[in-house]
C-alpha cells in the first residue's frame, strides 16, 4: 500500500510526495531467495542438472533485458519530505531482514554442494550462484554501513561476513567516498582499464587501505590493530566461524566451492566499482586537493527494475554526493553520466573489454562536463600514449 507524505511549508504550500515504488521494494527480499531457485528446480525437475542454471541466467540475462522493458524513473521526492521519508520504518526494515537471508543462502547452497552427487560443472553453477548472491550481500551492507545506528554497522559487519570481505564498510567510507574519481582511488576505473586488470589493482588496494584506515583509527584511540575493537576483524572472525564451520559439517569439498564463491562475490563489488566510475576524474584545486565529490563524478542509471533489486545502488551520484542518505531518498540529477543499461547488464558488456571500450569511451568523452578534454579524464597510464593518439592531444578539445 503506498503512502503519501505531506508537509504545509510556510511558503510554498502543501507539499505531497508518494513513493509509487514503495510495494515493490519487498522484492529486495526476495532476490537472495532466487539464488535457491536452481536448487528447487533440480529437485523439482527429477534432479535434472540444468535448473541449476536458471538464477544465472535470471541476473545475466533477464534483469537486463526487464531494464529495457520496464525502463527509467527520474522522479525524485522533495527535499522538503526527505526528513519524513528517511523516518518511516518500513525501509530500513527491509535491509535488515535481508541480512539472515544471505547467510541462509550460503548454508542452503553449502549443504547442496555437500550432500548431492553432483557433476563438476553442477558445482561450478551452485557455487557461482552463491558468489553471486553473497555479493550482493556486500551492497546489503553498503547501505547499512554507511548508518550512523550501531545496530545497523554491526548488520553490515555480519553481511560482510558471509563472503569474507570484512574490510569493506572501513575502506569505503574512509578510503573510497575521500579519494573516489582520482588516480589515488583503487576503487575508481580508469579510461582504457580493462575489468580484470582493474581487479587486481582494486581488490588488494582495497584490502590494503581498509586495514589502514582501521589500524589509524584505532591507534588515536591508543589500541593495538588487533584488538577486539577491530572492525575488520570482527567481520572476519564471524567469516572463519561461518565458513569453518561449514568445512567441519561437510568436508574438504567445501574448500575449493568456499574459494570460489568469496572470489566470485568479491568480483561482483569489483564489476560495480568498475562501471560506477569509469574514467571520470575530479579537479585539483590550487591548494593541491581535488574538488568536492559532485553527481557527475559517478555514472548513474535509474532502471527500475535493477535499481529495486539494488536498493537503489544505480543512483550512485546522488550517493557520492550524500554518503548518509538512505536508498529511498537518493535522487536523480540532470546532465549527469548514464550508464546505457542497469548494473547487470554493464557487467556482461565490461566482462569483454574492447566492447566495453566502443560503448563507454566515446560517451565517456561526449559527457557534458568533459567535452573531449583528455586533461579531465582519469586515464590508464600504461594506455595513455595510445588514447591520446586516438581521441587528441590534451590540449585539444575534441572526441
Amino acid at each position: 500500500m503506498n503512502v503519501t507524505y505531506r508537509l504545509d511549508h510556510p511558503e510554498k504550500g502543501l507539499i505531497q510526495y508518494t513513493d509509487k515504488k514503495r510495494h515493490l521494494w519487498i522484492a529486495s527480499l526476495f532476490l537472495p531467495l532466487l539464488a535457491l531457485t536452481g536448487i528447487a528446480g533440480y529437485f523439482g525437475m527429477g534432479e535434472n542438472p540444468y535448473m541449476l542454471l536458471a538464477p544465472l541466467i535470471f541476473i545475466y540475462a533477464v534483469v537486463p533485458l526487464l531494464d529495457q522493458v520496464f525502463g527509467s524513473d527520474e522522479n525524485n521526492p522533495p527535499e522538503e519530505l526527505v526528513p519524513q521519508l528517511e523516518e518511516a520504518n518500513y525501509y530500513r526494515i527491509l535491509t535488515w531482514l535481508t541480512v539472515p537471508l544471505h547467510v541462509m543462502v550460503l548454508l542452503i547452497t553449502a549443504w547442496f554442494v555437500g550432500t548431492q552427487e553432483l557433476s563438476a560443472w553442477s558445482v561450478l553453477a551452485v557455487t557461482l550462484t552463491a558468489g553471486i548472491y553473497s555479493g550482493l550481500g556486500i551492497n546489503t551492507a553498503h547501505e547499512l554501513g554507511h548508518k550512523r545506528s550501531r545496530f545497523e554497522q554491526a548488520l553490515a559487519r555480519i553481511a560482510l561476513s558471509v563472503s569474507t570481505y570484512g574490510h569493506f564498510c572501513v575502506e569505503h567510507n574512509r578510503g573510497h567516498h575521500r579519494d573516489v574519481a582520482t588516480p589515488e582511488d583503487p576503487a575508481s576505473s580508469r579510461m582504457g582499464e580493462s575489468i580484470y586488470k582493474f581487479m587486481l589493482r582494486e581488490i588488494p588496494g582495497a584490502f590494503a587501505r581498509g586495514w589502514h584506515e582501521e589500524k589509524q583509527r584505532l591507534e588515536r584511540l591508543n589500541k593495538s590493530a588487533w584488538s577486539p575493537h577491530n572492525e575488520v576483524l570482527q567481520s572476519y572472525a564471524l567469516s572463519i566461524l561461518l565458513q569453518g564451520s561449514l568445512i567441519i559439517l561437510f568436508g574438504w569439498i567445501m574448500v575449493p566451492f568456499l574459494l570460489i564463491h568469496n572470489f566470485w562475490a568479491w568480483f561482483q563489488l569489483t564489476s560495480a566499482n568498475y562501471i560506477e566510475h569509469y574514467g571520470l576524474l575530479r579537479q585539483r584545486k590550487e591548494n593541491g586537493r581535488y574538488e568536492h565529490c559532485q553527481p557527475y563524478h559517478s555514472w548513474n542509471a535509474n532502471y527500475i527494475f535493477s535499481n529495486i533489486l539494488l536498493f537503489h545502488l544505480e543512483r550512485h551520484s546522488d550517493h557520492h554526493a550524500n554518503p548518509t542518505r538512505r536508498y529511498q531518498s537518493l535522487r536523480n540529477f540532470d546532465d549527469i553520466p548514464e550508464l546505457p543499461n542497469g548494473y547487470f547488464g554493464m557487467f556482461l558488456v565490461a566482462y569483454i573489454p574492447w566492447l566495453w571500450y566502443r560503448i563507454m569511451d566515446k560517451r565517456l568523452l561526449a559527457l557534458p562536463h568533459i567535452q573531449g578534454d583528455l586533461s579531465k579524464v582519469n586515464i590508464d597510464p600504461a594506455k595513455r600514449d595510445s588514447i591520446v593518439a586516438r581521441y587528441g592531444n590534451l590540449e585539444e578539445n575534441h572526441v
